[in-house]
């Protein structure tokens, strides 16, 4: 009677299973949605994300600030404070200025992509390793993209804020969608009647006790 309960126990885990990897594609499906509204609409994503960051900080801060309590006493209380507060500083900033915000990170992240090119493109021309002319596409790009970034500051923080988090809801939500459907189909590709799982072990486990009286003899 165990083994008779293996069968539809197996069956109930499979379906929970592709139940799960459903949400999971279903839930990749709607950051893609999200990614391209966000692309249409980069400025509106723009100040989402500004607000999204600075409620981040805010509630970073706060943490923090509890953890400094709980640490009284500590060597590291007056440290845990004091980065508590610019947590809590910056999150007020962030949201009662949010296009000052993000002015200030996009040129930010125009410096961190040339500095970065550039650090990029000449260790490539230095080592002149296998990957050289992948080095040096991705300093050259680097680059250009932290030139084309300040010669529209300030206007370019309208947008570059927006579309950069508007690429990485839509890049995840791909490969969400990419695992779920993936688990989907490979979990449909494995027999119910596998030995150790399911009606396939019930059944070996039959045929072992049928067989053991037989080699007895």
């Amino acid at each position: 009677m165990g083994a008779d309960r293996t069968g539809p126990r197996t069956a109930r885990d499979r379906k929970k299973l592709r139940r799960g990897f459903g949400l999971l594609a279903l839930l990749g499906s709607v950051l893609v949605v999200a990614g391209l509204v966000g692309l249409v609409y980069a400025s509106v994503a723009t100040l989402t994300s500004m607000f999204l960051f600075g409620w981040l900080l805010l509630i970073g801060g706060v943490v923090g600030l509890l953890q400094a309590i709980q640490w009284r006493g500590d060597n590291y209380f007056w440290l845990a404070v004091i980065v508590a507060a610019i947590y809590l500083a910056a999150g007020f900033v962030v949201l009662r200025r949010p296009e000052a915000s993000a002015e200030a990170l996009t040129m930010f992240a125009a410096l961190l992509f040339l500095t970065g090119g550039l650090f990029r493109l000449v260790g490539a021309l230095v080592i002149r390793g296998t990957n050289f002319g992948i080095a040096l596409v991705q300093g050259a790009f680097g680059i250009l993209l932290g030139v084309l970034i300040l010669y529209s500051w300030p206007s370019s923080s309208l947008y570059v804020i927006g579309i950069f988090f508007s690429l990485a809801l839509l890049f995840d939500g791909l490969s969400l969608v990419a695992l779920g459907l993936g688990a989907r189909r490979v979990l449909g590709m494995v027999p119910e009647g596998e030995p150790g799982t399911g009606t396939g072990a019930a059944g070996g486990a039959r045929g072992a006790a049928g067989g053991g009286p037989t080699g007895s003899q």
